[in-house]
């Protein structure tokens, strides 16, 4: 990556010291020994110094050589930022008891690698200059540094030497790394991922091996065998000592919230039927130690078997491994989200039930940013003290099974408004987290740095094997293709490309398992599909976007494509990480006004259709036009960059207004009626996207200013004020009354975010001719389901302006 000079720079650094290897095997009295004559010369690299003419790099170079047996520094290092994710954030080392930064002259790839696989991380994908992750604190201790790759550590590196640097913090480096290993706990030493080795046996996998021809045929199974993996080897338990708490802990690993009866009799039949088969290998197996687990001890508040006692005792002689003689059986019940979808058309005199927890902000299903509803508003978890019995209660709380990791930090998002809980103590058997111990959040202290976020256990279903990407440059990109039910056999076939959307490529995404979508293609000339998957089988198709499966979407009954399939199919590109947009409910409010302004000063704005139609019929320059007008704060809450859908190459330049537009409809601002008719409408173009504020510690990175690169950075947010042309919506028509005032960002769903649910605002509006007051500002899913509107049918009423 090539690097611009550095602004924040007055002064011309200073010349660089040249840097001395360590020399290895020497000692003082080796040095104190040696002679040098004036002609002498030291190499460094490539490079010929003599030493008459350089006492300073001599003395350096003495008092930086190794002496012989003394170790490398033992270091740490980590990963800091705001708002950074799991993987990614400003690298800081631990030196001589103190964390400092290392700045990023010299700093590339290689580099990077070394320090990831140190972090317990893969490798690097990338590394980021100029302090990306905010400027850190204390001594830069490492500069120019050089690795070769192979190293171990960041310590084995060549550098400048330690706390020997020219930078400033605003020149920190950072890492982007992938390939998590299993980490087992976090800084403060809270275990996040449990301890899975017990007595010598590593748990590896648990499975249920499904008996009957009913349990084979579900999806996600059930019900069936207990079967467990110990240092490459399944085994089945041995059912003499049982309980429903082992039960509980298995059907939590396999992603089910709730353990379920097993009839016993059927399958004791079953076991006696295949011990009388003397085809059957099962007689020969069960005298074998290799086969069984005896004993499992659970409490049944464990969120991995790992957690619980195991035996597998010593091979039995001339008797069963297992006295009792019949493997485990156990049944689960899925949650509601993976549960066959009865086919009734559900009561609508009956309330929908709400959940008091929901998940934000994740990229896969079951994983996100903990939200509870409190006093009728949502709100955050801090993590203080935030663990996996905790986590465990929410996914099961939520439909899911126990916990993979309870994750403090932020690492999955922030969240904008209250902060609910903190301190959350739960015995592991509550129904909701609000049954477990907890202190409000109000007075802690809490930011929303500490939000705390979970992984949850998911069934496996059959849904990833019913979807595939191909010809895509990478396995996050390709045409779209399908395995349906055509007649009795099951085909591949494309999808329709027409009316394709961000939603619909977000469920495809989250299907495959590869996180948030980041286009919808609607052609795909460049990528070829498999040739047994041209026909299009699949067209029409629309859906929320919380779907499991592209076929749980609305779609045409007998397929309809105009275009037909080949370069007209659909296509997606998937990314891990998304922008998400919020609008500010509280700035809203607190600055709507009321403005007669001239119509000689709305000239600009009458050009580029700011105005109601009315304004075209009047007597210009004269008159004027009522304007309710406020400040819009829009925060990016999500973990990438919220960039315009086209470059600078492609923005519309304004001559009236002298500026460019980088997306035309940013948002949308409408004034309804109460039955959701609009009687007023207005938009905003984003003319400049930028960076306006940031938290303390992330740096501003997009602005405006001289042509310059558009956008929202992660954690940022940008401002509108509202003394700005077009910032308002033109109300010189509209009746005295009460009204619904609602703003909706990225309303055509240009930009890809990873959460579509929180862009639309809304407040109550009361209008006297004179005054106008707004007040109950909040946005979509900031409140319960009661004040949710459905989508489609607000977009049906709002199609049609009074």
């Amino acid at each position: 990556m090539a690097l611009s000079a550095h602004p924040n720079r007055t002064d011309p650094p200073p010349p660089r010291l040249p840097v001395v290897p360590s020399i290895e095997n020497s000692t003082e009295a080796q040095f104190a020994n040696v002679s040098f004559h004036p002609s002498a010369a030291i190499r460094t690299g490539s490079v010929m110094l003599p030493v008459a003419g350089y006492p300073l790099i001599l003395f350096l170079w003495v008092c930086q050589a190794v002496p012989s047996g003394t170790q490398r520094p033992r270091i740490e290092l980590r990963l800091v930022g705001p708002r950074s994710k799991a993987g990614e954030g400003r690298l800081e080392v631990l030196y001589n008891g103190q964390w400092g930064t290392v700045c990023d002259d010299d700093f590339n790839i290689i580099t990077a690698s070394v320090a990831c696989r140190e972090l317990g991380y893969e490798a690097a994908v990338n590394w980021a200059h100029s302090a990306k992750y905010g400027p850190g604190t204390g001594p830069i201790w490492l500069d120019n540094m050089r690795c070769s790759g192979t190293e171990s550590s960041l310590a084995e590196c060549e550098s400048n030497g330690w706390g020997v640097s020219d930078c400033n913090h605003n020149e920190d480096a950072g890492v982007v790394c992938i390939g998590l290993h299993q980490r087992r706990h976090n800084s403060a030493g809270q275990r996040l991922v449990p301890q899975i080795q017990n007595q010598g046996w590593k748990v590896e996998e648990v499975r249920i091996k499904p008996i009957s021809a009913r349990a084979k045929l579900s999806s996600p199974i059930t019900e069936g065998a207990v079967e467990v993996k110990l240092h490459g080897r399944w085994r089945q338990v041995c059912d003499g000592t049982w309980t429903r708490n082992n039960t509980r802990v298995i059907c939590g690993m396999l992603g089910f919230p709730l353990e379920g009866r097993v009839a016993a009799g059927f399958y004791r039949k079953l076991w006696n039927q295949k011990l009388k088969d003397p085809r059957s290998r099962l007689r020969s197996l069960i005298l074998k130690n290799t086969f069984w687990i005896h004993r499992i001890n659970c409490r049944g508040t464990e969120a991995h078997l790992g957690e619980c006692k195991l035996h597998v005792g010593p091979k039995a002689q001339h008797q069963s491994a297992c006295s009792h003689g019949m493997h485990t059986l156990i049944s689960c019940t899925p949650g509601p989200e993976f549960q066959p979808k009865k086919a009734r058309v559900p009561d609508p005199t009956q309330p929908k039930k709400q959940s008091l927890v929901r998940l934000r902000a994740g990229a896969q299903v079951g994983e996100g940013r903990v939200e509870v509803l409190l006093n009728g508003q949502w709100g955050t978890v801090c993590d203080d003290g935030w663990d996996l019995t905790a986590a465990s209660v929410v996914c099961r709380q939520l439909g899911y099974g126990t916990a993979q990791e309870a994750l403090p930090g932020a690492q999955l998002g922030q969240g904008l408004g209250p902060i609910h809980l903190t301190r959350v103590k739960c015995r592991g058997y509550e129904s909701s987290l609000l049954e477990c111990s907890f202190q409000e959040a109000m007075q802690s202290g809490c930011q929303h740095e500490a939000d705390a976020a979970v992984r949850c256990n998911v069934p496996q279903t059959a849904a990833r094997q019913q979807i595939r990407l191909a010809g895509g440059r990478s396995p996050e990109e390709g045409v779209v293709e399908v395995l349906v039910l055509w007649g009795r056999t099951s085909r591949w076939g494309a999808v329709c490309g027409a009316h394709w959307g961000l939603k619909e490529a977000m469920v495809v995404c989250r299907q495959l398992g590869l996180g948030f979508a980041s286009h919808a293609l609607q052609e795909t000339w460049y990528w070829q599909g498999n040739s047994d998957a041209a026909e299009v089988l699949l067209s029409g198709v629309r859906c929320k976007g919380t779907e499991l499966s592209i076929l749980q979407c609305q779609h045409h009954g007998p397929v309809h494509c105009p275009n037909g399939g080949g370069r007209f199919a659909a296509g997606v590109t998937c990314t891990s990480s998304a922008p998400d947009l919020v609008m500010n409910a509280q700035v809203v409010q607190e600055t709507a006004y009321l403005e007669d302004r001239p119509l000689d000063m709305l000239y600009c704005a009458h050009e580029e259709g700011c105005l109601s139609a009315s304004a075209n019929h009047m007597n210009w320059p004269y008159g004027h036009r009522r304007l309710l007008r406020f400040s819009s704060q829009i925060h990016n809450l999500g973990r990438a960059d919220f960039l315009p859908k086209t470059g600078r190459h492609a923005w519309i330049w304004h001559e009236c207004h002298r500026h460019y537009h980088s997306i035309e409809v940013f948002t949308y601002y409408d004034l309804l009626t109460l039955n959701g008719s609009k009687v007023a409408e207005g938009h905003k173009a984003s003319f400049c996207l930028e960076d306006t504020n940031c938290p303390d510690g992330l740096q501003r990175r997009f602005a405006c200013a001289n042509f310059g690169e558009q956008g929202v950075s992660a954690g940022c947010w940008d401002t509108y004020r509202h003394d700005i042309d077009c910032q308002w919506v033109d109300i010189t028509d509209v009746a005295p009354g009460s009204y619904t005032f609602q703003v909706v960002v990225n309303p055509k769903h240009e930009v890809a975010e990873s959460d579509f649910s929180n862009n639309v605002l809304r407040c109550q509006c009361q209008y006297d001719g004179h005054r106008i007051w707004l007040h109950g500002c909040h946005t979509g899913d900031a409140y319960g389901a009661s004040v949710e509107w459905d989508e489609e049918a607000q977009h049906r009423l709002t199609s049609n302006l009074v």
